[in-house]
C-alpha cells in the first residue's frame, strides 16, 4: 500500500486553516478509519506517517472527538504511537480513560509517569489494565485512594513488590472490603496473610472461610487457629523486622523515607516498620531502638527522637502508639519541656554511648 504523504498533510492543513469544526472533526474521522481499515498491512514508516496526521488534527479538536479518537484507537496493537501517548496523558479522563486501560502501546515508564503526575480518575484507570508491573504498583499504591487499591487487589495480574503490598495489607486495616480481597489472593505471601487476619473482624474472616478456594481455606485456617492461640495466651504478636528492614531500605534507597513516612507507620500501627524507620533516621542498629521503644523508661525515646530530627507531634505519637508504658497527660508535658532542652548533639552522643554499652551486654539505658 502506498500513501500519498503531500496530499494527506495539504488535506489536513486545508481542513485546519478552512475548515469548520465539523469538517475537522470530520476529517480526523476519515483519516481514523483510513488507518484501522489499512493497519493489519502497514509498515512502521506509514504508521509514522499517520502517527503526524492523526496527532497534529487532533490538538486542535475538542474534547469529544479526542474522547472518540481514544476509544477507537485504545484496542489497536500497532496505533500510532505518539498519538496514544498524547491522549493518555490528557487531563480530561474521558480522553485519557481508553488507553489507560487498553493500550499495548503505552510503556511502564508512560504508566509510571502519568501516575505519578495525575489525579484519581487517571490512576483508576491505570488500576484497571489487565495486567501491571511491580514499579507501576508502587505509584499507584503510594499515590492512590481507596477505590485505586481496591481496584488493584481485586486484579489477578497486578504483581506488587514487597513494599507495595505491605502498604497495601496496611491500609486494609481501616477498609474492610480490601481486606476480603487481599485476603482472597493465592499470591499474598504467608506473613502478611497472617498480618491481615491478625486484625481482620469476625465478619470479615467468615467471609473468607466461606469464599476461599479449598487448599487457601486450609492455610486460612491454620492461620487463625495461631492467633487465637497467641491471643488467649496473651502473646503480643510477633513482629517481622525483616520484613520491615526491606521495606524501610528500598524506601530510604528511593528517597521516600521520612518524617512523615514513620508517622504513618506509628498511625498504622506498624510496629517493625516504626522502630526500623527510627532506626534508619537516626542511624543506629535496629534492636537498639526496639529495646528503647520497649523499656519502661519513656523518656529513653526522646534521645534517639531528637538524634533523628523529629517534630514533637511524631515523638508523642510514638510515645502513645508504639512505646508501651502509658504517660500521663502531666508527664506528657514534662517530656515535652525535656525533648526541647535536649540538643541534636546531645541525643547522638547519648545514644552513641548507649549503643557501646549494648554491644558490652548492657541493656539499661540510664543517663
Amino acid at each position: 500500500m502506498s500513501i500519498a504523504r503531500p496530499s494527506l498533510i495539504s488535506e489536513l492543513e486545508q481542513a485546519i486553516q478552512s475548515g469548520s469544526k465539523t469538517e475537522r472533526i470530520d476529517t480526523l474521522r476519515r483519516i481514523t478509519d483510513l488507518f484501522l481499515s489499512t493497519q493489519d498491512r502497514l509498515n512502521s514508516e506509514q504508521i509514522d506517517l499517520f502517527d503526524e496526521v492523526i496527532g497534529h488534527l487532533a490538538r486542535r479538536m475538542e474534547m469529544r472527538a479526542r474522547a472518540e479518537l481514544s476509544e477507537r484507537l485504545a484496542p489497536i496493537e500497532n496505533a500510532p504511537i505518539r498519538v496514544i501517548q498524547t491522549l493518555a496523558r490528557d487531563d480530561e479522563i474521558a480522553v485519557a480513560g481508553p488507553v489507560l486501560i487498553n493500550s499495548t502501546r503505552l510503556s511502564n515508564s508512560d504508566l509510571i509517569e502519568i501516575a505519578r503526575t495525575k489525579g484519581q480518575d487517571h490512576l483508576l484507570a491505570i488500576s484497571g489494565r489487565s495486567a501491571l508491573a511491580e514499579g507501576v504498583t508502587d505509584v499507584l499504591i503510594a499515590r492512590g485512594g481507596q477505590q485505586v487499591h481496591r481496584k488493584l487487589a481485586s486484579s489477578p495480574d497486578a504483581r506488587f513488590s514487597e513494599d507495595g503490598i505491605s502498604r497495601l495489607v496496611a491500609c486494609a486495616e481501616t477498609d474492610e472490603v480490601l481486606t476480603e480481597t487481599l485476603g482472597l489472593r493465592l499470591d499474598l505471601p504467608v506473613h502478611l496473610l497472617r498480618l491481615l487476619l491478625a486484625k481482620a473482624s469476625e465478619i470479615v474472616r467468615e467471609k473468607l472461610m466461606m469464599l476461599a478456594p479449598p487448599a487457601h481455606r486450609d492455610e486460612i485456617c491454620k492461620i487463625l487457629t495461631s492467633i487465637d492461640a497467641e491471643f488467649s495466651e496473651g502473646l503480643p504478636p510477633t513482629p517481622d523486622f525483616e520484613v520491615a528492614r526491606r521495606v524501610i531500605h528500598k524506601m530510604h534507597v528511593n528517597g521516600e523515607l521520612d518524617e512523615l513516612a514513620l508517622l504513618q507507620f506509628v498511625k498504622g500501627g506498624r510496629y517493625a516498620e516504626s522502630v526500623m524507620a527510627l532506626a534508619q533516621l537516626c542511624g543506629s542498629p535496629h534492636d537498639i531502638i526496639d529495646r528503647i521503644v520497649q523499656s519502661e523508661r519513656s523518656e529513653a525515646l526522646l534521645v534517639p527522637c531528637r538524634a533523628a530530627g523529629l517534630n514533637w507531634m511524631t515523638v508523642r505519637a510514638l510515645l502513645q502508639d508504639i512505646s508501651p508504658g502509658h504517660v500521663s497527660p502531666d508527664a506528657f508535658e514534662q517530656l515535652k519541656a525535656d525533648y526541647a532542652r535536649l540538643t541534636p548533639a546531645t541525643a547522638q552522643r547519648v545514644l552513641r554511648f548507649w549503643c557501646v554499652r549494648q554491644a558490652a551486654g548492657n541493656d539499661s539505658f540510664g543517663s
